[in-house]
């Protein structure tokens, strides 16, 4: 019997027609963002309707929107300009700046956690890493975006911050190891 789904003999498409392996690195790549673009919706909704996350929920959609960017880049075999710029990256490190002067200094190593949201965070967080590696490795055979990898490197960054922000604002802080 054949299959009227593209996808059931392990191949998908990638922008532009083309078809590769779905365990190919980029699709690879694209999964990782997909992933950590939702764990960032769960964040965001564990965060809820607090007044006081309202900068949190509207940094993690605005970075959402911006991941869906990054994938549709990364979808694109040969795609080096893509939709992700310098000044995306330096929002990301404006964000960080501004979560820094509102948390207390970091005194050592911290257990993630802090709450539902917080271990989101910290979830999204691992998810990033993960995908930053993965476009890292795919940079050595195929064409990025130049802001790809300082996107996914600050992004890390900001969501560490962010973690400890949501496990302050549900009253845990920071547990250190």
């Amino acid at each position: 019997m054949t299959s009227k789904h593209g996808g059931d003999g392990g191949e998908t498409g990638l922008a532009g027609g083309q078809r590769v392996r779905k365990d190919d690195p980029r699709i690879e790549c694209v999964g990782s963002v997909d992933e950590l673009a939702s764990f960032l919706g769960l964040a965001a909704a564990e965060l809820g309707g607090d007044a006081e996350a309202h900068g949190l929920l509207t940094c993690l959609q605005r970075i959402q929107r911006e991941l869906h960017v990054l994938g549709a880049e990364l979808a694109c075999r040969g795609s080096a300009s893509g939709g992700l710029r310098a000044e995306h990256v330096a929002a990301l490190e404006r964000d960080v700046g501004a979560l820094a002067v509102r948390l207390p200094k970091l005194r050592g190593f911290i257990l993630p956690g802090g709450g539902r949201a917080a271990a989101c965070l910290h979830v999204a967080r691992a998810v990033c890493r993960r995908a930053e590696r993965q476009v890292v490795r795919l940079t050595a055979t195929e064409t990025v975006g130049a802001s790809v990898v300082p996107y996914l490197n600050r992004l890390s960054l900001l969501l560490f911050a962010m973690a400890r922000q949501a496990a302050y604002l549900a009253g845990a802080g920071d547990e250190l190891v």
